[in-house]
């Protein structure tokens, strides 16, 4: 991006990060406190799906000293209590006892992916380096806790914060864009037009250079 130095990285178990054991959501929010650190010690923070609510969670412990800005989009709270929790349970049985990219089939099934573009998917050359990581989608489910809102920790964010939701992302993750947003003491909410939950860079880009502002 033209105006700041941007730093993506894998998280614990995927691309090249290593995934010592065991996993806690605290191990992943101190791999963000040694990233910002290597930043230069402050930064804004963006985090999509289950990597909003992980930097929701981050920004509420490292607090402003260390995250100034966070920005969030479709972070994946809200869904009924029972498709959650048969979920979260059908997916720690596959990655226990199912095949490399079966907690994956069933994830994307379950959030409502068309069985076409599955089997689309299950083909391409993408697919082999899915079944590789299927297994942190328990680490996704152990960072969204019981699957609601986490008040408590909302609140206690009090960096401006803008939350994004696709407009043709899933009814629960609206109302939970809308929610979080109204508990922040500092935040809001916007609905990012034409755009799913599988968002494109070209869409959050705008909104993210208006938020953050040009850096100093």
């Amino acid at each position: 991006m033209e105006h700041y130095s941007v730093y993506t990285y894998d998280r614990r178990g995927r691309g090249e990060s290593g995934d010592t054991k065991p996993y806690a959501v605290d191990r992943e929010i101190e791999d963000i406190d040694a990233l910002i650190d290597h930043a230069g010690g402050k930064a804004y923070l963006f985090g999509v799906s289950s990597g909003a609510a992980l930097s929701l969670q981050a920004a509420a412990k490292l607090g402003a000293a260390k995250v100034s800005k966070l920005a969030l989009y479709d972070p994946p709270y809200g869904q009924p209590q029972r498709d959650f929790n048969e979920q979260k349970d059908r997916v720690r049985k596959l990655v226990s006892t199912g095949q490399p990219g079966d907690a994956a089939a069933y994830f994307l099934s379950a959030i409502g992916t068309p069985p076409k573009v599955l089997e689309g998917m299950k083909s391409s050359p993408t697919w082999d380096a899915m079944k590789k990581i299927d297994h942190t989608l328990v680490y996704d489910y152990d960072v969204l806790g019981d699957g609601s809102v986490p008040e408590d920790v909302v609140r206690a964010i009090t960096v401006p914060t803008v939350v994004m939701n696709g407009e043709k992302s899933m009814d629960f993750m609206h109302a939970a864009a809308a929610r979080i947003a109204s508990l922040l003491p500092n935040g809001r909410h916007t609905t990012i037009k034409g755009q799913a939950h599988g968002v494109t860079a070209q869409a959050t880009v705008p909104v993210l250079v208006e938020f953050f502002g040009k850096a100093q």
